[in-house]
């Protein structure tokens, strides 16, 4: 299917929701786009295909589609070299091929590929640090918070089988080498080819060198020329004149036509003695600039000068972009020189227009002694573009954002723009860096710039925020500057979890005290801002909001009708509710938020670090309030949300644990774990920063549970010591997150194996009256049970201890229930806990009654 070679990334897209029976209306949901832009995508890819209709499309669409690109040339020579690669990616997994620029190891890379599963990535137009969103977008993949590029490629590939290629990696080695390695020790049946001027160096890499052609290489000439050739031993002299290379030799033979074999072996001899020594300052690609910048003498002024012009694209461009740089031409006549120029095999087409690597290179160098200051014209059209609503970001995404590298009267706009994209498209940690560069490009918008930097790190919960937050204060006056101050104190106290060390409370009031100072007590935002921040700072522990403090935030809130604001109080009133042990209560207020965000903009970078908040609190006030059934649906929503795997893993296993899905809460036990490790072994800098807290303790002792009561003895063992990991205690009483939960876990381990020794003990550590109120419920609950089978003398006095627990977790108020019937030995009682038990959806415990 040729005609895939000519479609757009975005078209690609619309493509496969084609093939997915999607209507015009859910593509532009789901993709972001106007209906007008999808009609006009369809439209584009039925003139490609050249079938009459939208089923004759999906029709096509269901045929096997590989991820090479396709040559309309012949593969000439390479047998041997072919026949090694295959060798040695039949023996390792990680093949390279290396040698010098313009030698044809894409060409090769491919011809080896064909035919199998594989992923094609050209990294000629990505930058440092683009490395794993070029590899997310060739598989399709999005970024989802707080994950990065890497860890959806990683999560995609973890279990499949498939052949990735990554093209041209000379310029991002080390970048590459370290997602390689990534790969390779996470992905069992993924094989990676790679092409590159150098060794990654990775352990395990198998290098296949790909030299001249040699002998193949009068054959390929003849292959290419465009006008006739009799003098074959004029043609082996032009080659090796050309060092064999495959590129140089394509471009030469494609003027046999105008200058025949002898007046180009004439023109290249002197051209080659006048540069000898070359422009650039890399030998290796002196030989090849020789032919391209001969190939240039033969173009005039106008297509030279264009052909420049182009250098300044890092990536693929269209018609408009092009004619962005030429405003005294009409876009007519930039269509015809282009026309031009690839005629001449300086540009190439496959969906967009683009220069081979070198080839822009030589552009670029060609600017550049033209003296022609290109830049301003460049950013401006790259803010113009990121600034229009039908944007295709991942074909422009290169340029734009080389494009902000450069500073001129367009580039704050650019940053915006680019930031806003970003964000859109789930590149949380781009549109961060993004706004922090806008608040460098204007000063008087500084604040608000970091402010939403700050908005985006906390998506990830990443401690970055209130050093951002402070510096918005440093730029801002007045109400603003409270706004910010609060703001930081706020998130200092609400996302203290993921902090590598907690700000001092004393630092915390100087803050609070200087916002007070300064706020307006007629502006309704500063107003609620500043109650929030009260509210959170209010107790010694950062997490224990003050009661009373967070009704009044909640109320200042409303009044502003600022949606981001009122989901943030709703959360330290549901917070402070629930370490008072009103956990029914903030079981019902996070399923307000859960309304209230229906209606938010996911736009906003403010509401989408709610959402990402709501989602975890709303899902531990259900498990909190023994209300199954709700996480379940909570986590069914979660998981659409496109929240990172390893964030979502913890509410999972807690779900799955309590309700008997056991298999399901063991498959997220390991990914669990190896987020943790992720986060653990990179620190706060990883994209997982927020498992470094200790909430994920709670599921790791729930982990712990599944094992026990499926008797694997040395697996809850070893979870049991995770558990206490990821709580950084060797004591889980010392712990505020995982003493109620391991409580819980120990008793009821000790209740389903008949294991009485300790039960005292276990008892009293199961009734201890935790300070964190979330899983106090199921201790007091299990630990009552306990004593009841275990026969402890005490066992009616447990039961009316626990008998509160019942009252706010419908899961303790099953077990109590079932602890009462063996007590007494009623059957009546034990057949009311089977019908709780349904009614929550525990089908393990409710299998269990005497």
């Amino acid at each position: 299917m040729e005609w895939l070679e000519l479609i757009s990334a975005r078209e690609a897209e619309v493509l496969a929701a084609i093939r997915g029976h999607q209507s015009n209306a859910q593509i532009a949901a789901q993709l972001h786009l106007s209906i007008r832009t999808v009609e006009s995508h369809v439209a584009s890819l039925l003139r490609k295909a050249g079938v009459p209709d939208r089923r004759s499309l999906a029709a096509l669409a269901e045929e096997p589609v590989s991820g090479l690109p396709v040559f309309p040339t012949s593969f000439v020579g390479r047998e041997e070299e072919r026949t090694a690669v295959a060798a040695a990616l039949g023996a390792a997994r990680l093949v390279s091929l290396v040698g010098s620029g313009g030698m044809g190891k894409t060409r090769l890379a491919v011809e080896v590929a064909a035919g199998q599963n594989a992923v094609f990535v050209d990294l000629v137009p990505v930058r440092a640090g683009g490395v794993g969103q070029a590899v997310a977008q060739a598989l399709g993949v999005v970024e989802r918070p707080p994950g990065t590029p890497t860890d959806a490629v990683i999560e995609r590939l973890r279990s499949e089988r498939a052949l990735l290629l990554l093209d041209n990696c000379e310029h991002v080695i080390g970048e590459v080498g370290e997602l390689v390695a990534r790969i390779l020790r996470l992905c069992p049946q993924v094989r990676i080819l790679v092409t590159s001027r150098e060794r990654l160096a990775v352990p395990g890499e198998r290098l296949v060198e790909v030299p001249s052609l040699g002998a193949s290489a009068p054959q390929l000439f003849l292959e290419r020329a465009t006008g006739a050739v009799s003098d074959v031993a004029a043609v082996e002299r032009l080659c090796a004149a050309l060092d064999g290379m495959p590129l140089a030799i394509e471009l030469v033979a494609a003027r046999t036509a105008s200058l025949g074999v002898d007046g180009i072996e004439a023109a290249l001899d002197d051209l080659l003695r006048l540069i000898s020594g070359g422009r650039g300052p890399d030998q290796r690609h002196h030989s090849l600039q020789d032919v391209i910048s001969w190939s240039l003498d033969l173009l005039d002024d106008e297509e030279r000068r264009l052909f420049r012009r182009l250098g300044v694209f890092v990536g693929s461009f269209d018609l408009p972009a092009a004619a962005a740089l030429s405003p005294e031409l009409s876009v007519g006549a930039v269509a015809d020189l282009i026309g031009r120029l690839a005629d001449r095999s300086l540009i190439v087409y496959r969906g967009r227009w683009s220069l081979l690597e070198t080839v822009r290179a030589v552009a670029a160098h060609e600017l550049e002694l033209s003296g022609e200051d290109l830049i301003p014209r460049y950013v401006r059209w790259a803010a113009d573009t990121a600034a229009e609503a039908t944007t295709d970001f991942t074909a422009v995404a290169d340029d734009l954002r080389n494009a902000l590298t450069h500073t001129t009267p367009d580039s704050y706009r650019l940053a915006k723009s680019l930031a806003h994209l970003s964000f859109v498209h789930g590149q949380v940690v781009a549109a961060r860096n993004h706004y922090v560069r806008a608040a460098e490009l204007n000063p008087d918008r500084a604040a608000a710039d970091l402010q939403s930097a700050a908005d985006v790190a906390l998506i990830s919960a990443d401690e970055a925020a209130f050093g951002l937050l402070l510096e918005a204060s440093d730029r801002a006056v007045g109400t603003a500057r409270a706004v910010a101050l609060a703001s930081a104190v706020i998130a200092a106290t609400r996302f203290s979890m993921s902090f590598a060390e907690p700000v001092p409370r004393e630092r915390l009031v100087e803050l609070l005290a200087e916002a007070t100072a300064l706020a307006d007590p007629r502006d309704e935002r500063c107003v609620a801002v500043l109650a929030m921040a009260r509210a959170w700072a209010s107790g010694e522990n950062p997490l224990d909001p003050d009661l009373e403090l967070s009704r009044n935030a909640v109320a200042a809130a409303r009044r502003t009708g600022d949606v981001a604001l009122v989901l943030g109080a709703l959360d330290a009133l549901g917070t402070a509710l629930a370490n008072a042990g009103h956990l029914r209560q903030a079981h019902r207020l996070s399923d307000e938020r859960l309304r209230l965000a229906a209606t938010a903009s996911r736009s906003d970078p403010a509401v989408a670090a709610e959402l990402v908040d709501l989602f975890h609190v709303a899902s531990t006030s259900a498990i909190a309030a023994g209300d199954l059934p709700a996480a379940a649906m909570i986590a069914a929503r979660d998981t659409e949300a496109g929240t990172h795997p390893a964030i979502v893993a913890p509410r999972l296993i807690r779900l799955y644990g309590l309700t008997g899905r056991f298999d399901e809460a063991l498959e997220q036990a390991d990914i669990l774990w190896d987020g943790w490790l992720c986060a653990a072994t990179y620190g706060v800098e990883s994209e997982l920063s927020s498992l470094r807290g200790h909430w994920p303790s709670s599921a790791a002792a729930i982990v712990a549970m599944v094992h026990g009561l499926r008797g694997d003895g040395p697996a809850y063992e070893e979870w049991r010591v995770r558990a206490r990991r990821i709580a950084h205690v060797d004591n889980p009483a010392d712990s505020l997150s995982l003493a109620a939960p391991a409580a819980f876990v120990d008793a009821r381990i000790a209740v389903h194996t008949g294991r009485y020794d300790d039960a005292r003990a276990l008892v009293d550590a199961a009734l201890a009256p935790f300070p964190e109120k979330w899983w106090s419920p199921y201790a007091h609950a299990a630990g009552a049970e306990l004593a009841v089978v275990a026969g402890l003398p005490d066992a009616v006095e447990c039961i009316a201890a626990a008998e509160a627990a019942a009252v706010e977790n419908e899961w303790a108020a099953a077990c109590l229930t079932r602890a009462k019937a063996r007590h007494t030995g009623d059957q009546q009682l034990m057949d009311e806990a089977v019908a709780q038990w349904d009614r929550i959806g525990a089908a393990f415990e409710r299998t269990v009654q005497w």
